[in-house]
């Protein structure tokens, strides 16, 4: 079985409530994921009167668990390549169960900090893995939009943090909200059953016998869920409603530089192997300014209006009402990356988002405000969408979680930036300094899509 006919077998299936649990399994894990970074928002005023912090620590504080992202997204990518997608996946939940669950009962300052790095690595861990295994299991015709739906947990595990923290927050506390976040660790139970491993990556790694082995495992499943379905004498799954579309695949060159097996290249200097040089560069740009700007912007947007002079429980209500404007921004990306492309879905959100964040920030009426922060996260959440969607499409097999974990790490890089710049500059160049800078941010991001990237709308993996 080479892996034209890996591709080819996974292509042709149609998608049935199987594959449908499959995501809903992965998209889970990665709500609990957005919950607790979304969390940071609501609590870091709080926790800032609780140490009686400056405005330097508050921010260098908010910035620790993209330390821990930085090292996870890395570490998570090459080991996933190297050991496989699913175990991954599940280490990572465990840690940042019971990360979260240590932050709750941080006696001060330096041991919260170190349990929010920690955290980090663990939900860094998740989000690379997590977009291979999407990728590697879902027809080349619907994966945009599956990845992208898959992104839509941003906004609404960025609403469920604000109301938790409507209601947990008064009554116990920021550490009350930690300890409801360790709740995810229990899911790993849940992925070890319901989750297969790769393929694709199965085959790539030499692990041919295997990889048949899940292969006829999904094609049984998904047979299971479709009603009178014809078979053919040669494939167990005749390619009635979606036939497989042609890879184009220079099979030469797949034996000469993508060997499975141990004597294969190794995947992190793929990344800068020929035409994959560029992608690299575009999408580390892509994601360090893309980070630097979303997250300087929301992980302060509760102490900004509070700063303002909105109590806590009116920001926390501003927030969630604009965050709501994420879900439709979210499903309008994951439609309209399949019909319109990823680059001009990717180029048109990053420049909206930093038109509507300027003015966000700058404006002084509440009413105006509120809707430029409407459109702000329609934009941001549709962006997260066709980021996700993207990135682990131009790599191949073998370095595929290795170039979305690069990319990742160096993103977190840019959300370590964000937040500590927003608390040097906020003194000396008050609301209207931060939100012109991440504004900036997002545009840059912009450009480089625009200069250095290109499309994969429609393209079997193997063909990118």
């Amino acid at each position: 079985m080479n892996t034209t006919t890996v591709a080819t077998r996974l292509e042709r299936l149609p998608i049935t409530n199987y594959q449908r649990v499959i995501f809903a399994v992965i998209a889970t894990a990665w709500f609990f994921d957005c919950l607790d970074v979304a969390m940071m928002t609501f609590v870091l005023s709080t926790i800032k009167v609780e140490f009686s912090l400056s405005t330097a620590q508050a921010g260098f504080l908010a910035s620790m668990s993209f330390i821990g992202m930085f090292i996870g997204a890395a570490l998570s990518g090459v080991l996933a390549d190297r050991y496989g997608r699913v175990v991954v996946f599940r280490i990572s939940i465990i840690i940042w169960g019971l990360s979260s669950l240590a932050c709750a009962f941080a006696p001060d300052l330096n041991t919260l900090m170190a349990y929010r790095v920690l955290l980090g690595v663990g939900m860094a861990m998740e989000l690379p893995v997590g977009q291979a295994l999407i990728c590697e299991f879902v027809p080349a015709r619907v994966r945009g939009k599956y990845v992208a739906l898959l992104e839509g947990m941003w906004p609404v595990g960025f609403i469920t943090a604000g109301i938790l923290a409507m209601f947990v927050v008064p009554n116990y506390g920021w550490r009350g909200a930690f300890i409801i976040e360790a709740v995810p660790a229990l899911f790993v139970l849940v992925i070890r059953r319901i989750v297969p491993e790769s393929p694709r990556w199965l085959h790539d790694s030499g692990q041919v016998e295997r990889a048949n082995q899940v292969i006829e495992s999904i094609e049984k499943n998904v047979m299971k869920h479709l009603d009178n379905a014809p078979q053919s004498n040669n494939d167990p799954i005749a390619p009635a409603e979606a036939n497989p579309q042609p890879t184009h695949i220079d099979e030469q060159k797949e034996s000469e530089n993508y060997k499975t097996g141990p004597t294969r290249k190794l995947s992190i200097s793929v990344l800068f192997q020929k035409e994959y040089g560029k992608r690299t560069a575009m999408l580390w740009i892509l994601w360090f300014f893309a980070l630097l700007g979303y997250y300087a912007l929301t992980t302060w947007l509760g102490a900004l209006l509070e700063a303002k002079g909105i109590s806590f429980a009116k920001s926390t209500q501003y927030i969630v009402l604009i965050s709501l404007a994420g879900i439709p921004g979210f499903f309008s990306a994951a439609w309209l990356v399949e019909s319109w492309g990823r680059k001009p879905m990717m180029i048109v959100t990053l420049l909206a988002s930093a038109i509507c964040a300027f003015f966000y920030g700058t404006v002084d009426n509440t009413t105006v405000m509120i809707v430029f922060g409407l459109l702000m996260q329609f934009f941001l959440f549709g962006m997260w969408s066709v980021l996700y969607a993207y990135t682990p499409e131009i790599y191949p097999t073998h370095a595929r979680a290795t170039g979305s974990g690069f990319a990742s790490s160096v993103g977190r890089l840019g959300a370590l930036l964000g937040p500590s710049l927003i608390g040097w500059i906020l003194p000396f160049g008050g609301q209207f300094g931060v939100f012109t800078m991440a504004a900036a941010a997002l545009a840059t991001a912009a450009l480089a899509v625009y200069f250095l990237g290109e499309e994969t709308k429609g393209k079997v993996l193997e063909e990118i």
